[in-house]
């Protein structure tokens, strides 16, 4: 080594060491944030490493018939379901499970065992008890049916089988006879609520379901345990509601048998809704007392539905409704129904009587955003549960009024998109379908009759508290784990907004939403995994996003971006300005700085996220003219920076 070079090379280790040491004030890491390895696994035939299902992508399916009835005597149902299992699997299956969650209500079930002393949203209240009774469990092999080898451990039900359902489209039928006592308070997901007029019935859940088979985790069996929601197979579903005749029955797809359950006035009511952009009353308030309001001569009648490749259906009773609809438009010309049922008691101007108005925006808003909405109707039910939502019906508060009510009926709605439409994992990824919902609602807000609700929005200041709190857990979690008090924020609030900055701080509005309706239009009525998402808007947007995902989703990093110095070129404003920037927290975002001069010039600089690969300061030239006054980060407030106090600095 040349002697007159040792000075020079310990002069840059010097160097080096030194700018290491004024680093240490910043957790930041840019090694960690831009690391390149992040994807636990990588493309196949049956995922792609584009994001999008694979050339040999499959799934199973699951086709119900279903018989109920309904005793408002007792409150309870009796049932019976024939379920066609379709295997396309790759491998034959020797047995199959089931959900059963129902039986959540049973006071031995884990959802109850893990539930806190003080209760809670998903408590059994009341020490309801109860759970299915399981009168028959059948297995048809050769047209003819025998009885099932079959285990019931809390919500799951295994069925084991002497011949293995084929692989690649092999078929199984499996027969079903059950009853269930309706509890008054359902876990928030269904129940039964009493008004002056009768009992409005929400029924979910309701009937044997099967469980998903895919090639992720193979058979997904996590227990219903209250918090966590649903992951179900797509098919077709045919299913009969027998019910007292004084009842009005509302459910998911197209009602069969109108002429057999409504009246000749309801009938010219309902055609002429299907004409309307009005709200069209199909029974007023005035009329839910009426015996003319339901057709005569008869006890009991049978309410027929079907509702096509979905992944559930729920319904609802009740001899108290009011009821009325208003045609919903969607793209390419084709048409759904939107309709509300609720108490006399919801039945005013500033509460129920605009939901109808509510439903048919918020759907002809997706729609036309993301995905054409593919149910006949979108029912909205007025009963004992908060907010709820099932294909092609959602279960809202009665007490809920004015923007209160346009944001539940907005949310649930729009969960026709993410997980009815792209079905995805909700018993592990809350927020696959919480926040993805959460994110499509602000701009739903935005539209609706001219903003008329927008100013219920949180201002961001409120969301960075809530999202980055001492006790704050990460999104990437299933949601049974994470508290209560942080499931608003893991599973809604974070997600949502973390959308938000891609759309509005990233990509731009246009490349994210085109971005968004590609990943829709890929997965519509497919299982996406997070994995898959995550490739899908890198490979459309064309964009290494890992640094986000990581950050965001995986882990619970901060953002504080902060000015720290200006200097000038030589000394001389009119040749530019020196300003010097650092990231104090881990989490890596683009910077937008407003520049005002003391001559009165103002500018904007807008600088790529990948500054942040360099370490956790960066400096750069902005041509001004005269000395700085100030220099503001994020001057618009659309990060959530935990620390506000250093984004400006100012002359002195």
């Amino acid at each position: 080594m040349n002697f007159i070079k040792i000075p020079l090379f310990f002069c840059c280790l010097l160097a080096a060491t030194l700018a290491a040491f004024a680093q240490q004030s910043s957790p930041y890491d840019q090694h960690q944030a831009f690391a390149p390895f992040f994807y636990p696994s990588y493309g196949d035939k049956v995922r792609a490493a584009d994001g999008t299902p694979g050339p040999e992508y499959w799934q199973n399916r699951a086709d119900y018939k279903i018989d109920a009835s309904l005793n408002d005597a007792i409150h309870s149902i009796t049932g019976s379901v024939t379920i066609t299992y379709t295997n396309n699997s790759p491998q034959a299956l020797s047995f199959v499970w089931l959900q059963l969650d129902q039986n959540i209500y049973n006071p031995t079930s884990r959802g109850v065992a893990a539930t806190a002393v003080s209760g809670g949203r998903w408590a059994n209240r009341n020490a309801f008890d109860g759970g299915y009774t399981l009168q028959a469990v059948k297995v048809e092999q050769d047209g003819k049916e025998a009885d099932a080898n079959y285990t019931v451990e809390d919500t799951r039900m295994q069925i084991r089988l002497a011949r293995p359902i084929k692989a690649n489209g092999g078929k199984q039928v499996f027969k079903i006879n059950f009853s269930f006592a309706i509890p008054e308070y359902g876990t928030d997901r269904m129940g039964r609520l009493q008004t002056k007029n009768g009992w409005i019935y929400e029924v979910a859940q309701w009937y044997p379901r099967m469980c998903v088979y895919d090639n992720v985790y193979g058979w997904n069996t996590l227990p219903y345990l209250g918090q966590g929601e649903f992951y179900l197979e797509y098919g077709d579903i045919t299913y009969n509601i027998d019910a007292p005749a004084g009842h009005i029955v509302v459910g998911s797809g197209e009602l069969l048998n109108p002429k057999d359950v409504l009246t000749a006035d309801q009938l010219k009511r309902w055609a002429q809704a299907q004409g309307s952009d009005q709200t069209v009353a199909l029974r007023t308030a005035a009329e839910v007392t009426d015996p003319a309001t339901r057709p005569s001569g008869k006890t009991r009648l049978t309410w027929k539905f079907k509702c096509t490749n979905t992944r559930d259906i729920a319904w609802a009773a009740s001899r108290s409704f009011v009821w009325d609809a208003a045609r919903i438009n969607l793209p390419q010309g084709k048409k759904s129904l939107a309709m509300s049922v609720y108490p006399v008691e919801s039945a005013q101007d500033t509460a129920w009587n605009r939901s109808t108005e509510y439903v048919k925006h918020s759907i002809e808003f997706y729609s036309k955003y993301l995905y054409p909405y593919t149910y006949p109707v979108a029912v909205n039910v007025a009963g004992v549960v908060g907010g709820m939502e099932y294909p092609g019906i959602v279960f809202c508060s009665a007490r809920a009024v004015r923007g209160q009510l346009w944001g539940v009926t907005s949310h649930e709605f729009g969960h026709n998109w993410f997980p009815m439409i792209v079905g995805s994992n909700e018993r592990k990824f809350a927020w696959m379908d919480e926040g993805f919902n959460t994110y499509i609602n602000t701009l739903a807000d935005e539209q609706f009759n001219k903003g008329e609700y927008i100013r219920n929005i949180f201002p961001m200041q409120f969301q960075t508290n809530y999202v980055f709190h001492d006790s704050v857990e990460t999104i990437l979690n299933i949601p049974d784990v994470i508290a209560g008090r942080n499931l608003g924020g893991m599973a809604y609030l974070k997600p949502g907004l973390g959308l938000t900055l891609l759309r509005t701080q990233v990509l731009g509005s246009e490349r994210f939403d085109s971005a968004m309706r590609y990943y829709v239009h890929r997965w519509a009525f497919k299982h996406p995994t997070p994995w898959d998402f995550f490739h899908c808007i890198e490979n459309y947007t064309g964009e290494t996003l890992d640094w986000f995902w990581r950050g965001w989703f995986m882990y619970d990093w901060k953002i504080d971006q902060a000015v720290t110095r200006v200097d000038y070129v030589d000394n001389d404003p009119a040749k530019g300005a020196i300003i010097t920037i650092a990231n104090q927290q881990k989490m890596p975002m683009p910077v937008t700085a407003d520049i005002v001069e003391s001559n009165g010039k103002t500018g904007q600089v807008k600088l790529p996220v990948e500054i942040w690969q360099h370490g956790s300061t960066w400096k750069f030239v902005y041509k001004s003219t005269s000395k700085l006054t100030s220099v503001t980060l994020d001057q618009a407030i659309k990060l959530p920076d935990v620390n506000r106090k250093n984004n400006q600095w100012k002359a002195q």
